[in-house]
């Protein structure tokens, strides 16, 4: 009897180690399968957060600039825009940059965006961040 039970056994661990490897298979592919996303997702929001850091700082460096441009002048044109530049300023000091899971972070980065482009028209100058970056990878210090 001992026999039988031990051929239905070895019966059972044939007919069911498909599904046995089935599981196991998806267990080890769903791991490494995290894993890889784990990395790929912060290879993305590492190379996007480098791309919105270099945009709001230039926005606050091309801010301070013409701030200083603008300062000894005191004509009405000179003071708007004065007004308009110190507007930018306080935009990107009170965005929530440090928290990249804040909801406000597309909406201040819209606004930024915003106030740049109305700033770059008071001033008359191109409002393509593209552009400057273009002009500056050709710098070398």
């Amino acid at each position: 009897m001992t026999g039988r039970h031990g051929a239905e056994d070895l019966f059972d661990s044939i007919l069911f180690a498909d599904e046995r490897f089935r599981g196991e298979g998806y267990q080890e592919g769903f791991e490494k399968g995290t894993h890889q996303g784990l990395q790929n997702g912060r290879r993305h929001g590492a190379s996007h957060g480098a791309k919105l850091s270099s945009e709001v700082s230039f926005y606050y460096g091309f801010a301070v600039s013409w701030k200083c441009f603008l300062g000894g002048q005191s004509d009405d044109r000179s003071r708007k825009r004065l007004r308009a530049l110190e507007a930018l300023l306080n935009l990107i000091q009170k965005s929530p940059l440090d928290d990249p899971q804040s909801m406000k972070l597309q909406e201040n980065t819209e606004k930024l965006r915003a106030k740049f482009r109305q700033v770059c028209s008071m001033l008359s100058v191109p409002t393509d961040f593209k552009d400057y970056l273009k002009t500056a990878e050709g710098t070398s210090f």
